[in-house]
Protein backbone atom coordinates (compact mmCIF):
# COMPACT_ATOMS: atom_id res chain seq x y z
CA UNK A 1 0.00 0.00 0.00
CA UNK A 2 1.03 3.43 -0.99
CA UNK A 3 -0.15 6.82 0.19
CA UNK A 4 -2.21 8.58 -2.60
CA UNK A 5 0.33 10.51 -4.69
CA UNK A 6 -2.54 13.75 -4.95
CA UNK A 7 -1.43 16.44 -2.85
CA UNK A 8 -2.66 16.80 1.13
CA UNK A 9 -4.74 13.69 0.21
CA UNK A 10 -3.75 10.94 3.47
CA UNK A 11 -5.55 7.80 1.89
CA UNK A 12 -3.35 4.81 1.46
CA UNK A 13 -4.07 2.75 -2.05
CA UNK A 14 -2.72 -0.28 -3.83
CA UNK A 15 -1.66 2.08 -6.78
CA UNK A 16 -2.02 5.45 -8.40
CA UNK A 17 -4.63 7.88 -6.96
CA UNK A 18 -7.07 6.78 -4.62
CA UNK A 19 -10.54 6.47 -6.17
CA UNK A 20 -12.09 9.85 -4.99
CA UNK A 21 -8.80 11.95 -6.16
CA UNK A 22 -9.48 10.08 -9.45
CA UNK A 23 -13.24 10.41 -9.86
CA UNK A 24 -12.73 14.00 -9.46
CA UNK A 25 -9.55 14.68 -12.01
CA UNK A 26 -11.75 12.51 -14.35
CA UNK A 27 -14.67 15.03 -13.93
CA UNK A 28 -12.03 18.53 -14.70
CA UNK A 29 -10.99 16.75 -17.83
CA UNK A 30 -12.98 17.45 -21.15
CA UNK A 31 -14.46 15.00 -23.08
CA UNK A 32 -12.54 13.85 -25.98
CA UNK A 33 -15.52 15.53 -28.37
CA UNK A 34 -15.32 18.27 -26.28
CA UNK A 35 -11.42 18.35 -27.58
CA UNK A 36 -12.54 18.39 -31.02
CA UNK A 37 -12.13 14.15 -31.60
CA UNK A 38 -15.50 13.79 -32.60
CA UNK A 39 -16.84 11.68 -36.12
CA UNK A 40 -15.42 14.33 -38.54
CA UNK A 41 -12.01 13.84 -36.19
CA UNK A 42 -13.11 10.23 -36.90
CA UNK A 43 -13.47 10.20 -40.85
CA UNK A 44 -10.47 12.47 -41.32
CA UNK A 45 -8.47 10.07 -39.24
CA UNK A 46 -9.47 6.88 -41.12
CA UNK A 47 -8.93 8.33 -44.33
CA UNK A 48 -5.22 9.42 -43.16
CA UNK A 49 -4.53 5.71 -41.97
CA UNK A 50 -5.65 4.52 -45.24
CA UNK A 51 -3.42 6.48 -47.68
CA UNK A 52 -0.78 6.47 -44.76
CA UNK A 53 -0.92 2.62 -43.53
CA UNK A 54 2.71 2.84 -42.75
CA UNK A 55 4.56 4.52 -39.03
CA UNK A 56 5.87 7.82 -40.18
CA UNK A 57 7.86 8.47 -37.03
CA UNK A 58 11.05 9.91 -37.51
CA UNK A 59 13.02 6.22 -36.69
CA UNK A 60 10.65 4.42 -38.63
CA UNK A 61 10.88 6.87 -41.71
CA UNK A 62 14.44 5.28 -41.80
CA UNK A 63 13.44 2.10 -42.71
CA UNK A 64 12.50 0.72 -45.55
CA UNK A 65 8.82 -0.31 -46.12
CA UNK A 66 9.17 -3.59 -45.78
CA UNK A 67 9.99 -3.23 -42.10
CA UNK A 68 8.28 -0.54 -41.05
CA UNK A 69 5.42 -1.60 -38.89
CA UNK A 70 1.88 -0.89 -39.47
CA UNK A 71 0.20 2.64 -37.78
CA UNK A 72 -2.69 2.86 -35.97
CA UNK A 73 -3.04 6.31 -34.70
CA UNK A 74 -3.04 9.71 -36.01
CA UNK A 75 -0.92 12.31 -34.33
CA UNK A 76 -0.80 16.03 -34.63
CA UNK A 77 2.52 17.44 -35.84
CA UNK A 78 1.56 20.83 -34.32
CA UNK A 79 0.26 18.95 -30.98
CA UNK A 80 -2.47 20.96 -31.29
CA UNK A 81 -4.79 18.51 -32.28
CA UNK A 82 -8.28 18.56 -34.36
CA UNK A 83 -9.24 21.93 -32.94
CA UNK A 84 -6.03 23.92 -34.26
CA UNK A 85 -6.27 25.87 -37.13
CA UNK A 86 -4.43 23.20 -39.34
CA UNK A 87 -6.01 20.04 -37.40
CA UNK A 88 -7.52 18.24 -40.23
CA UNK A 89 -4.64 19.47 -42.40
CA UNK A 90 -3.16 16.59 -44.00
CA UNK A 91 0.24 18.21 -44.17
CA UNK A 92 0.15 18.68 -40.30
CA UNK A 93 -0.76 14.82 -39.47
CA UNK A 94 1.34 11.68 -39.20
CA UNK A 95 1.10 8.07 -39.07
CA UNK A 96 2.32 6.55 -36.25
CA UNK A 97 1.88 3.08 -34.04
CA UNK A 98 0.23 3.14 -30.83
CA UNK A 99 3.66 2.87 -29.05
CA UNK A 100 5.30 5.79 -31.00
CA UNK A 101 2.27 8.10 -31.06
CA UNK A 102 2.44 7.39 -26.85
CA UNK A 103 6.32 8.44 -26.45
CA UNK A 104 6.08 11.20 -28.71
CA UNK A 105 3.26 12.70 -26.66
CA UNK A 106 4.76 11.71 -23.22
CA UNK A 107 8.04 13.69 -24.71
CA UNK A 108 6.20 16.77 -26.44
CA UNK A 109 3.22 17.50 -23.83
CA UNK A 110 4.25 20.06 -21.39
CA UNK A 111 4.04 18.27 -17.67
CA UNK A 112 3.90 14.70 -19.31
CA UNK A 113 5.05 11.84 -17.79
CA UNK A 114 8.40 12.65 -19.74
CA UNK A 115 8.50 15.84 -19.44
CA UNK A 116 12.77 17.38 -20.00
CA UNK A 117 11.95 20.79 -19.01
CA UNK A 118 10.96 19.68 -15.25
Amino acid sequence: MQVCPTPGCPELTTSGRCNACQQRANRRRPSPTAKGYDARWQRTRAAYLRAHPLCECDECEQLPALLRPRATEVNHRDGLGPLGPRGHDPANLQAMTKAHHSRHTAREQPGGWNDRTT
